[in-house]
């Protein structure tokens, strides 16, 4: 699939030349005071940052510019550094495109 880094920081101790990857989206990522906030508690902040995040995608101005990047794709690859599974970013995101993409 077309494979896309969707994390701000480049992830640490990661060399470019290692990691497979199409696109790296940077903009539609969690703005740092959310992603800050969120990693203050990260299970009792993870209802209202999911909805806080939603809200930056639906005002991100590059999100239209990545639906159209992605839509020709018929397999999207999300990639992340965290190590944890359930309270991450990328699932918000990953539910968020298929709903949009839907459209």
């Amino acid at each position: 699939g077309y494979r896309v880094l969707v994390d701000k920081l480049w992830p640490r101790g990661m060399k470019k030349e290692w990691l497979k990857y199409d696109y790296w989206a940077k903009d539609i990522t969690p703005s740092p005071t959310l992603r800050k906030w969120f990693h203050e508690d990260i299970p009792g902040h993870w209802g209202d940052f999911v909805t806080q995040y939603q809200k930056e995608l639906d005002a991100s101005p590059s999100m239209a510019d990545f639906l159209t990047l992605i839509k020709p794709h018929p397999v999207i690859t999300l990639l992340y550094a965290s190590k944890e599974p359930v309270y991450n970013h990328a699932r918000i995101l990953r539910d968020y495109l298929e709903m949009r993409l839907r459209e």
